[in-house]
């Protein structure tokens, strides 16, 4: 497999997509850690195994089930990442944006991508959502891109303007569902680091002083390549742990998976919401 991949490596894996349904899906999940419970609720579901699925990298983590799951939600029909990889998996950049390239290829144009974070805002608590308003790409800014390579301009430009990388009417529909519902939607900036390792104290403040509300190791660069190609994306990041600035707790996977049994059944009434407003 070469470092990048093309337009006809794209269109290959979404072609197997479409052999298995006869749904077009129009939206897009990704589902964090702890939150793939999910995609148990579409309706007349279709799943599709990663390793069926040509070039399409298969996740290794605790609580990233690893299938596309497609489907109807809410009277859409949508197509749902049951799990993600990351680059700390060993993957490149360009593998961790292949399901987003292979979706848009399959006709999907608005994403809602979802994570479970570390609270790095000390008013955050573990089992609250925050809408994400805005991201810091340190890892991308380091030169870790899904961008990196030959640009083809029939996915999007060489030089992507990232000022509105999360879609203003997504995140309108998503406050006003929050309201409906009675949820408490927390906003703010999230800022993915590379990982496995979780953050040091000293890491923390200093992301903190940086302006980052949560912390997490995904998310970023899937942004980064649906924006790229004009896809509308919208940002969920689901507090699973209160950030250790002054290193008197312990984080653990564990942890972060018990509070995405909280956090779901918040995020489901979310997305459903939004999928209405859709």
């Amino acid at each position: 497999m070469g470092e990048y991949f093309t337009r006809d490596d794209f269109q290959r894996a979404a072609e197997v997509i479409a052999r298995r349904t006869s749904l077009k899906p129009k939206v897009g999940m990704i589902l964090g850690s702890g939150l793939g419970q999910l995609a148990q609720a579409i309706e007349t579901p279709v799943r599709i195994p990663y390793g069926e699925i040509p070039g399409w990298p298969t996740s290794t983590v605790e609580g990233h089930v690893g299938s596309l799951v497609v489907g109807t939600l809410e009277g859409q029909a949508v197509a749902v990442l049951q799990g993600r990889v990351h680059y700390y998996e060993g993957y490149t950049m360009a593998q961790i944006g292949l399901p987003i390239r292979t979706l848009q290829m399959a006709g999907v144009g608005t994403f809602i991508i979802t994570n479970a974070a570390g609270g790095v805002n000390p008013e955050f608590h573990p089992g609250e959502v925050m809408l994400i308003t805005d991201h810091l790409n340190l890892i991308g800014m380091a030169g870790l891109s899904p961008l990196r390579g030959p640009n083809d301009d029939r996915l999007g430009p060489r030089f992507p303007d990232m000022s509105r990388a999360y879609n203003r009417e997504l995140m309108a529909l998503a406050r006003e569902t929050a309201r409906a519902q009675g949820i408490l939607l927390r906003e703010g900036v999230y800022v993915c680091l590379a990982g496995p390792a979780f953050e040091t104290p000293a890491d923390l403040r200093f992301l903190r002083m940086a302006g980052a509300d949560a912390v997490g190791m995904s998310t970023v660069p899937e942004v980064v390549a649906a924006h790229h190609a004009g896809s509308r994306v919208l940002g969920f990041s689901g507090i699973s742990n209160k950030a250790n600035l002054d290193g008197t707790t312990v984080t653990t996977h564990e942890e972060v998976l018990a509070a995405g049994k909280e956090i779901a059944p918040k995020l489901e009434r979310l997305v459903r919401g939004v999928l209405r407003g859709l």
